[in-house]
């Protein structure tokens, strides 16, 4: 089977900055890899280079056989097929949310209103939050709208979830019911990409971890090979530092 993603010798530079140095990663159908990695070694960028918010700068992106990187790729299409949540939750304030989560399938004609309304009902009752349909997003905890997020990037149907630091902005006890939710959809075979500093949840989740550092895989492999026995000496200084 042909992976889901794949990344090849893509390089990511803003003006003089080299953000991406010649990564090459792909990733399985169902398969759930973690990108962990010091402040400023490119994950984020890299994630997002993964539905061109990022153009590359040389290399080449597919994802679901769909040259993402290619000019004359329709990326709005494409992107329909991509999932993203983001560090903040980036809802819409004014609008309900039930309103969140059917404003695109239904503006885009991938569903009727009915058809969006009975979906959003369905996901928010997978997330937790089947009573919350009617709030708007300042009535919500910090959790609760990034499950409400969550529960608005599944709402197209996506193959593919990229998660940016899905649990950064959030209060220490409200981070727990956001993993919950991203490991239940590991549970249920989606393919995800998660940059993450949450080590245990990597540990717990993921089938395959990549260290990125400088803009480079540094190391990849299994959670147990990485996190206990991980070869790369830049990879154990992280760690030992992250764990200290």
């Amino acid at each position: 089977m042909a992976p889901k993603i794949v990344v090849e010798h893509v390089h990511k530079s803003f003006g003089a900055l080299h953000v991406l140095r010649g990564i090459d990663l792909q990733v399985g159908e169902g398969e759930v890899v973690c990108i962990i990695g010091p402040s400023g070694s490119g994950k984020s960028t890299l994630l997002r280079c993964l539905n061109q918010l990022e153009t590359v700068s040389d290399g080449r992106v597919t994802v679901d056989g769909v040259a993402m990187s290619d000019a004359a790729t329709d990326l709005n299409a494409a992107r329909r097929n991509i999932g993203m949540v983001f560090q903040g939750f980036n809802l819409f304030q004014h609008l309900t949310v039930r309103r969140n989560l059917t404003l695109a399938p239904v503006d885009l004609k991938v569903m009727s209103r009915a058809e969006a309304d009975a979906q959003a009902g369905r996901l928010l009752a997978r997330v937790g939050l089947a009573d919350k349909v009617d709030a708007y997003p300042r009535q919500l905890s910090g959790g609760q709208q990034q499950r409400v997020a969550i529960a608005r990037a599944l709402a197209m149907r996506p193959d593919v979830m990229l998660f940016d630091e899905p649990t950064s902005a959030l209060d220490p006890e409200m981070v727990g019911e956001v993993l919950a939710v991203i490991r239940d959809l590991a549970e249920a075979g989606m393919t995800m990409v998660i940059v993450t500093h949450e080590m245990a949840f990597a540990r717990d989740v993921a089938h395959r971890v990549v260290f990125m550092a400088d803009g480079c895989i540094v190391e990849q492999g299994t959670p147990a090979a990485v996190f206990t026995s991980p070869r790369e000496p830049r990879t154990r200084d992280f760690l030992r530092r992250v764990s200290g």
